[in-house]
C-alpha cells in the first residue's frame, strides 16, 4: 500500500489522536495526518489503558478538563498517560500541540511549564516561526532559518523555565521553533506570549518528543491558508519510515 497524500512518503505508519474531555483539535489531528499526509490515524479514548499498536502519537489543542487547576494538570492524570509515558520513554514519536504541549510538560515529558500570555488574554492569529534545527525528527523536511506562517489559539503560552534550565535547553539545542517576524528576525515584538527567548516548539533531550504552541495541523493544504505546517508531520512520518518495519508495516 502506498500514500499519496505527502510527497516522497510511500507506507503507511498508524497514528492514535487521544481525546481528552475539551478537546477540539483531535478532529484536525486526525484529518492532517490522514487526508494530506496519507496515514492512518484514529482516536484515543483518555480512559484507554491500553494502547493499540502505533508508530506515533498525537496530544492535540483544546482545554483538556476544561483547563481546571492549570492548563494540563488534570490531564496528566487520565489513565492513558500512563501509556504515552511508557510510549515516549520506549523512544517512539510524540507531538503535543498547544494544550498537548501543556500537557507534556505537566507530565514531565517536556520541560519548563506554559503560563499565562502577556496581556492576560486569549490569542488566536497567525504567527511567524523560525525553524532552528533541521536535524530533528519533527525537521527533517525542514530547512534552518525557514519561516513558516501557522496560526495560535491559547491563553497559556507564556513558556518559562529557571535560568540554569533555559540555559541547558538551549545548549542542548532542544529548542526546534521560535516566533519571528515575516523575514525570520526573533524580536520582542513578534513573540504574541511572552515566552522566553521567544520559544515556540521544544523538544526533549532525546529528540522523540516535541512540544508547540502553534498549530501546524491547521495549515497543512493550500486551501487551509497554506501547507507550512505539513512538514512537521510528514518529516515524523519520514522519520518513521526510516526505522522500518513499525507496527503498520508488520500487519501488512
Amino acid at each position: 500500500m502506498q500514500s499519496m497524500g505527502a510527497e516522497g512518503i510511500n507506507r503507511i505508519t498508524r497514528w492514535g489522536v487521544v481525546v481528552f474531555p475539551g478537546s477540539n483539535c483531535d478532529h484536525d489531528a486526525v484529518i492532517a495526518l490522514q487526508q494530506f499526509c496519507g496515514q492512518e490515524a484514529e482516536e484515543i479514548w483518555h480512559c484507554s489503558e491500553t494502547l493499540p499498536e502505533l508508530d506515533g502519537i498525537v496530544l492535540p489543542g483544546g482545554f483538556s478538563y476544561g483547563d481546571y487547576l492549570r492548563s494540563g494538570a488534570v490531564a496528566r492524570f487520565a489513565p492513558v498517560m500512563n501509556e504515552v509515558v511508557n510510549f515516549a520513554e520506549s523512544g517512539k514519536v510524540v507531538m503535543g500541540i498547544c494544550n498537548g504541549f501543556q500537557i507534556l510538560t505537566e507530565c514531565g515529558l517536556l520541560p519548563g511549564a506554559l503560563g499565562r500570555n502577556v496581556g492576560l488574554r486569549f490569542i488566536c492569529r497567525e504567527v511567524y516561526l523560525r525553524v532552528e534545527r533541521s536535524d530533528t525528527i519533527f525537521t527533517k523536511q525542514l530547512e534552518v532559518g525557514q519561516v513558516l506562517k501557522i496560526p495560535i489559539a491559547h491563553n497559556e503560552g507564556n513558556y518559562y523555565l529557571p535560568p540554569a534550565e533555559l540555559e541547558e535547553l538551549e545548549a542542548n539545542g532542544q529548542v526546534v521553533f521560535r516566533y519571528c517576524d515575516r523575514m525570520g528576525r526573533v524580536t520582542p515584538e513578534s513573540n504574541p506570549n511572552g515566552a522566553l527567548n521567544n520559544i515556540a516548539g521544544i523538544i526533549n533531550r532525546a529528540g522523540n518528543v516535541l512540544g508547540m504552541m502553534p498549530h501546524p495541523e491547521r495549515r497543512c493544504d493550500a486551501l487551509l491558508g497554506s501547507p507550512d505546517g505539513r512538514g512537521i508531520f510528514s518529516s515524523a512520518i519520514h522519520h518513521i519510515t526510516e526505522n522500518w518495519p513499525c507496527p503498520a508495516a508488520r500487519r501488512k
